[in-house]
């Protein structure tokens, strides 16, 4: 046959191959998600294999194999005893808390990690709600402001390099933005977590944490799974009220929202790879349905190709292992 254009001429050869490649994976693309306890034991999350709370004694010993892969960024998560959670997430601000005391150390023992904090109530709340609710069950809005300034102001002292609001509260990058400054912390970034929705794939990040809800849902506050132009508005929100980066949230069911992001952000967009999608791919190669190494590295490289700047992903260190291998 005369065919002028045979595209499979780009792909006879690994080398050509990778000479056309468009979207590429780094280990300084990833954010490491961490989830932290108080002790000197770690426990694996039964809905995540491979994963764990580290208690805070050995956490250093973690954090090292990270860094030595490659890990540059870290994104540690707090699972607070039961005893310590009041409707007010009080333990938030607690300086001597495991939060605030694991966030000075993690900055003590290596300082050229990056830290990007959590700023929300559900982990520190006895209702597990991301802000105050009422006695009739509303979620309070501007009266959860306040706590958030408080958090933020007091995760950056603690040694945060950025401060993530996982809440999607009205105005919190905002009001986050004022008490940040209004403290000297000028150089504090903000990465929102812009457009997070009510998804049913955070069932292992809230077993991680013991954080779900005792009553009720979070879909008065969390963004409709069928809505994308209400991301675009949240992203221009959170622009005007000072983010540095914004992040869709979960990751594979919405890419297309990354990619409505992506095609109109003057800031870096994130994607957060969260616990039910790695769950999902852990049960399968588990089963020997899939092959691991391979569907974990399509499915991030789909995230990049979708026009995600940054990935939070609990496969970053296998990931950055299998790159330096292949190097």
């Amino acid at each position: 046959m005369e065919l002028r254009h045979r595209t499979r001429r780009n792909r006879q050869s690994p080398y050509l191959r990778d000479l056309v490649r468009e979207s590429h994976l780094r280990t300084e693309d990833f954010i490491l998600p961490v989830f932290l306890m108080a002790g000197n034991q770690k426990e694996e999350i039964p809905s995540m294999p491979g994963v764990y709370r580290h208690g805070l004694e050995i956490l250093p010993e973690f954090l090292k194999k990270a860094k030595d892969l490659g890990i540059r960024a870290i994104a540690p998560f707090p699972a607070i005893d039961e005893s310590l959670k009041d409707s007010r997430g009080s333990e938030s601000t607690n300086p001597d808390g495991l939060y605030l005391r694991a966030l000075r150390e993690i900055k003590s023992r290596f300082p050229e990690l990056v830290i990007f904090s959590d700023v929300a109530l559900d982990p520190y709340s006895s209702d597990g709600h991301d802000g105050i609710v009422s006695s009739d069950g509303r979620i309070l809005n501007d009266e959860t402001l306040e706590i958030l300034g408080t958090m933020a102001v007091a995760q950056a002292r603690a040694g945060a390099d950025f401060v993530a609001p996982s809440d999607m509260m009205d105005g919190r990058v905002g009001y986050i933005r004022a008490a940040l400054d209004g403290e000297g912390f000028k150089d504090t970034g903000i990465l929102s977590y812009c457009a997070k929705y009510a998804s049913a794939f955070y069932g292992p990040f809230r077993d991680a944490l013991q954080s779900a809800p005792k009553s009720g849902d979070k879909k008065t506050y969390q963004m409709d799974p069928a809505n994308i132009r209400e991301a675009l508005r949240e992203y221009s929100l959170d622009l005007e009220e000072g983010a540095d980066m914004v992040m869709v949230k979960p990751g594979l069911p919405y890419l297309d929202v990354v990619r409505a992001l992506a095609e109109v952000s003057d800031l870096p967009v994130a994607v957060y790879n969260v616990s039910g999608e790695y769950a999902m791919l852990k049960a399968a190669s588990n089963a020997g349905w899939l092959d691991y190494p391979s569907v974990v590295m399509e499915t991030l490289l789909g995230m990049k190709r979708a026009g995600a700047d940054i990935i939070l992903s609990y496969h970053a260190m296998e990931v950055a292992s299998w790159l330096a291998e292949a190097k």
